[in-house]
C-alpha cells in the first residue's frame, strides 16, 4: 500500500500554498502560470490524497477549513525547508558553506547589527546573511516557520521553545519639530511637555518598549495623549515634522538629516530600551551556532 506521503509531491505543496495565501483561484493560478481549471484539479487530488477538505468553497467565497489551516502552517515549513536546503548546496558549490536568515527593527541596524555582522564575515567568511527589516511580531512568525534564524526585536516576550538575550540597550530620545520651543540646554524632564500630543510605537507590536515610554511619562505625573501610531521611524518623523505630536524613540535613531526635527536626549530618566537577539532552541541552520558565540553579553 502507498503510504499518503509518498503520493505527494512538491507542487502539490506548492499550489496549496499559493491558494491558501490567495483565497482566490484567478489570482493563484496567475501567480502560478496555470490555467484555474488545472490549479482546481491539483487541489482536488491534493484533497484526494489526503482524505480531507482543505478549502472551504461555499457562497463562491473560498476559505480555509481547519484542517487547511493546520496544513498551511506545516506546509510553508516543508516549503521553507526545501528552499533553504537548495540555498545551501547552491552555496555549496559555490565554494560557500551556509546562509542565516536575520530579521531586525530598524533601530538595530543603527547600533549593534552593523559591527556584528562585520566581525561575523571576517571570521566567517563563506556564511552570507539574508536581512529583512520586520516588526517584533513579523519576526517572531518568520523564525517559527524558519523563514529567519534569528531576529533582533525590542521585546523579549517570546513563546515556548524560543531563546531570548539581551545584547544592547541604550537612552531614549525625544523627537520634536525644529520651531519648537522646547530647547535640550533648558529641558528638565519630559512633564514638561504633558500637555502635548504624542506618536507612539504601537502597544500590540512590543509591550515592553510600550510600557517603558508609559512609565518615563507616569513617573512625571501624566498619561501621554497619544495622537497617532507608528512602527516606523520615517513615519514617525515626518508626523513629528508636520506637527502632529512628539515622539520617543531610541537614541541609536535619532540621527536623521532632516533639518525640520530635533532630538534631545533623556539621560536622566532610569528607563532604558533593549535590544534581545532571538532565535528557535531546535533551529537546525548549522551556521546559526557560530553567530551566536559572537552575540555580546549585556
Amino acid at each position: 500500500m502507498i503510504s499518503i506521503a509518498n503520493q505527494l509531491e512538491l507542487r502539490h505543496l506548492n499550489y496549496f500554498k499559493v491558494l491558501a495565501r490567495e483565497l482566490h483561484y484567478r489570482r493563484a493560478s496567475e501567480l502560478l502560470f496555470i490555467s484555474q481549471s488545472a490549479l482546481s484539479q491539483q487541489i482536488k487530488q491534493l484533497e484526494q490524497i489526503l482524505n480531507l477538505s482543505l478549502f472551504d468553497r461555499s457562497n463562491k467565497k473560498v476559505s480555509l477549513t481547519d484542517a487547511g489551516k493546520l496544513f498551511y502552517q506545516d506546509t510553508q515549513q516543508i516549503l521553507n525547508k526545501v528552499e533553504t536546503a537548495v540555498t545551501h548546496l547552491k552555496l555549496y558549490q559555490a565554494g560557500n558553506t551556509g546562509q542565516i536568515g536575520i530579521g531586525f527593527v530598524a533601530s538595530a541596524m543603527e547600533s549593534l547589527l552593523p559591527h556584528l555582522l562585520k566581525r561575523f564575515n571576517t571570521d566567517c567568511p563563506n556564511i552570507k546573511f539574508q536581512l529583512d527589516e520586520l516588526s517584533n511580531s513579523e519576526q517572531l512568525i518568520a523564525l517559527q516557520n524558519e523563514s529567519l534564524d534569528l531576529g533582533f526585536m525590542r521585546s523579549n516576550h517570546v513563546p515556548e521553545g524560543f531563546v531570548s538575550k539581551k545584547v544592547y540597550t541604550e537612552t531614549f530620545s525625544l523627537v520634536l519639530p525644529t520651531t519648537h520651543q522646547m530647547k535640550a540646554a533648558k529641558f528638565k524632564n519630559i512633564g514638561e511637555l504633558k500637555d502635548e500630543f504624542f506618536i507612539l510605537f504601537p502597544n500590540e507590536q512590543s509591550q515592553l518598549y510600550y510600557q517603558q515610554i508609559i512609565n518615563i511619562c507616569a513617573d512625571q505625573g501624566f498619561a501621554p495623549k497619544v495622537a497617532h501610531r507608528s512602527i516606523h521611524a520615517p513615519t514617525i518623523f515626518r508626523l513629528v515634522e508636520n506637527g502632529m505630536g512628539l515622539s520617543i524613540i531610541p537614541t541609536s535613531l535619532a540621527t536623521s538629516d532632516n533639518p525640520n526635527i530635533k532630538f534631545i536626549e533623556l539621560k536622566n530618566v532610569p528607563q532604558k530600551t533593549a535590544l534581545y537577539a532571538v532565535w528557535k532552541k531546535d533551529n537546525p541552520n548549522p551556521a546559526l551556532p557560530y553567530l551566536l558565540e559572537m552575540l555580546p553579553d549585556v
